[in-house]
């Protein structure tokens, strides 16, 4: 039996990245998955692969995550398919990797209403749903940029570190429904996007891996068996937790 057999995900930045391997594990262990994008299209390719192997246990609809009409829409439709929402992994995020002296106010309107606002409104639409149930997981994927500076830009780092205490203030707030919140913070992940980036620029690659104690960037399925620990019952008994994955680059 899968390690999520029974429950109903809704995953955010799910077409690509950490996002696409963390739908295609929640569906491997057993998950009902919606997985969310705001590139539909590319969305809708990612779910017709994972569902040529694990036929209809994934779903693909449209999200602007800072929109409260899309959360709603996503909402209503998990719930009149699979009947509730049991975990939720607010993954969707944006980097601009403009620094503190280029910073515009756009640049930080961007990157604080998709990093912050848009897990808040994430939590907030499933809540209803969790409440019902009477538990649930919310798992939301901030950064080591959250706990460390330099690690993407000052807005950035604003942003996650404002996930991470989101994730500790619900935490705390919604034990009493028996609904738990945890962060994921990842150090430098083999994104589609990152490796293109350092197959293009391989001094930049190979100083960064210099930095990190294992020598190597992570994989998306690391952090996909991360939010599958926090998603899963495996992890009851834990909430407000803050799970670094980063190849030992804090540790420093």
């Amino acid at each position: 039996m899968g390690r999520l057999s029974g429950k109903v995900a809704i995953i955010t930045g799910a077409a690509s990245g950490m996002g696409k391997e963390i739908a295609r594990l929640f569906a491997e262990e057993g998950a009902k998955v919606v997985a969310t994008d705001v590139q539909e299209e590319v969305l809708q390719v990612t779910v017709k692969n994972i569902a040529a192997t694990y036929g209809d246990s994934i779903i693909g609809l449209k999200l602007d995550v800072t929109s409260e009409s899309d959360w709603k829409a996503v909402v209503e439709d998990t719930v009149s398919k699979y009947g509730n929402i049991n975990a939720l992994v607010n993954n969707a995020g944006y980097t601009s990797g403009v620094q503190l002296e280029d910073t515009t106010i756009d640049v930080y309107t961007r990157t604080m209403n998709i990093n912050a606002l848009g897990n808040l409104l994430g939590i907030l639409a499933v809540l209803p749903s969790m409440k019902e149930n009477g538990q649930g997981s919310i798992v939301n994927i901030s950064s080591i940029g959250g706990i460390v500076g330099g690690q993407g830009g000052a807005t950035y780092s604003m942003s996650k570190g404002a996930s991470r205490l989101l994730t500790k203030d619900a935490a705390v707030e919604l034990a009493k429904y028996n609904i738990r919140v945890n962060s994921i913070h990842p150090g430098a992940i083999a994104t589609e996007m990152t490796v293109a980036y350092l197959e293009a620029n391989p001094e930049i690659a190979k100083g960064a891996t210099l930095t990190m104690p294992l020598g190597r960037f992570g994989d998306p399925i690391d952090i996909a068996y991360t939010a599958l620990f926090l998603a899963s019952d495996e992890s009851k008994y834990q909430t407000g937790s803050e799970v670094i994955v980063d190849g030992g680059v804090t540790c420093k």
